[in-house]
């Protein structure tokens, strides 16, 4: 029997998986839906059960295909709206479209805010969600937003692979993730080093400078999303060729795109340690250096907290 009386979980068609294995985590069995496609792709959504003044949460990563993950979340939310539910938590582990933050030339558009916005117009009342490409777009959301850190989960590969602590160093791929590796770092107790590179047009990149010392070194690459893999595999060339033992990387979302599955597997990379959060292409499972890893435990814990009204900043202290 489930600890919780006024949860209600729904699952869209993003990531059944990470919701199933939430739902016996939590031991709240998944709402019962039904979403369908019309001939012309537009989205159906039913809810299948009683739903009046419950707590609903929704999970479903908005990874590809965004544009049909997104709608689909947003039609769920409308769908227990109008059902009266007390109050509707949108589950988002990947949150699509995050690297569209701000307005890097004139004329274009910042569609993180605008994804923001279309999901509190439909109705939802918070947001949960991990590893945000850029923290500040918490703050495009004038509802609660608790955002977790995959970090726990990765510390434990990392420690399992028994480097010694004089003989590792966290890496960030650029400097924008600097404040991600001092995390990593900060836990590990080692120092961090950085890779100094300029991207010349979306999706790639050119290592210019490794800065920090990574000679007979561990390095450990910490990102929050793969998704071409050009940076990350660039970055590991990078730093064998200035005398690292070894590298091994952590990204959160597993993107994966075009040439990613190829590069990786030709890389200087040990091992890819990448979560759940996205389901893996068919390719990528069979990637030897890639390792799947399992945020359904945080999630869980920070639903469960959300639900009794607990700190979830509190799990990452």
């Amino acid at each position: 029997m489930s600890r919780f009386k006024d949860i209600k979980l729904f699952a869209g068609n993003a990531n059944p998986a990470l919701a199933q294995e939430i739902s016996r985590i939590l031991d709240i069995r998944l709402g019962e839906t039904v979403i369908k496609r019309f001939s012309d792709g537009e989205v159906w959504v039913e809810i299948d059960e009683n739903v009046r003044q419950k707590d609903a949460y929704i999970i479903q990563p908005t990874c590809h295909p965004a544009n049909e993950n997104i709608m689909e979340l947003l039609i769920m939310i409308d769908a227990l709206k109008r059902a009266s539910v007390d109050t509707i938590t949108a589950v988002i582990p990947y949150y699509g479209y995050a690297r569209q933050d701000r307005k890097t030339q004139p004329r274009v558009p910042i569609t993180a805010k605008l994804v923001a916005d279309v999901l509190t117009a439909a109705g939802a009342d918070r947001i949960l969600s991990i590893d945000l490409h850029a923290g500040q777009i918490q703050g495009f959301f004038d509802i609660p937003f608790d955002h977790l850190y995959a970090l726990p989960v990765f510390l434990d590969a990392i420690n399992r692979e028994g480097y010694p602590d004089d003989q590792r160093v966290v890496v960030s791929p650029d400097v924008g993730g600097a404040e991600r590796a001092r995390a990593y770092a900060k836990r590990l107790e080692c120092g961090i080093a950085l890779i100094d590179k300029r991207r010349p047009a979306p999706n790639v990149s050119e290592v210019m400078n490794v800065v920090g010392e990574v000679e007979g070194k561990h390095c450990i690459l910490v990102d929050d999303i793969i998704d071409t893999a050009g940076t990350l595999t660039s970055a590991a060339e990078a730093l064998v060729a200035e005398g690292a033992k070894s590298v091994i990387a952590c990204c959160t979302h597993p993107v994966l795109s075009g040439p990613a599955i190829e590069r990786i597997s030709t890389s200087k990379l040990e091992k890819l340690y990448v979560s759940n959060t996205i389901p893996l292409i068919e390719s990528a499972k069979k990637c030897k250096q890639i390792r799947q890893l399992s945020v359904a435990g945080l999630l869980s814990k920070g639903i469960s907290r959300i639900a009794k009204g607990e700190s979830v900043s509190s799990l990452f202290v």
